[in-house]
């Protein structure tokens, strides 16, 4: 079992808005990434899954910028550059300014809502 990861032994996934380096850390996945401005993730990113929105937890620090996460209960949660994070499920996302973070969320359910997520977008 892995106790640690260097970031930068992690492979490069990356796109036009954001960039990712995860690996595994015992039953969670560990995200060292960034997002550009103007990303959002609404209900039809979420299409398919409860609520139409994310039903991942996700706990990280806010490095650098600033993101929103909607709440299906109507509430939103707005994270600043410093703050640490908790996303329970029933939220969506919207970043604010560019953001650096590093997020752990459980494994198996962050491999089922990228798959959900994926299709959604023709990826997959």
């Amino acid at each position: 079992m892995r106790y640690s990861v260097d970031p930068d032994s992690l492979p490069l996934a990356q796109s036009e808005q954001n960039e990712s380096r995860a690996g595994q850390l015992g039953e969670y996945t560990v995200d060292f990434g960034k997002a550009k401005a103007g990303i959002v993730m609404d209900a039809s990113t979420f299409a398919g899954l409860p609520e139409n929105a994310c039903p991942c937890p996700h706990w990280g620090v806010l490095v650098s910028g600033e993101f929103r996460a909607p709440m299906t209960d109507g509430t939103v949660a707005t994270v600043k550059a410093g703050q640490a994070y908790y996303l329970p499920p029933g939220h969506r996302f919207e970043v604010v300014e560019d953001c650096e973070y590093i997020e752990f969320s459980p494994t198996k359910e962050l491999e089922n809502t990228y798959a959900v997520v994926a299709r959604n977008q023709g990826a997959g």
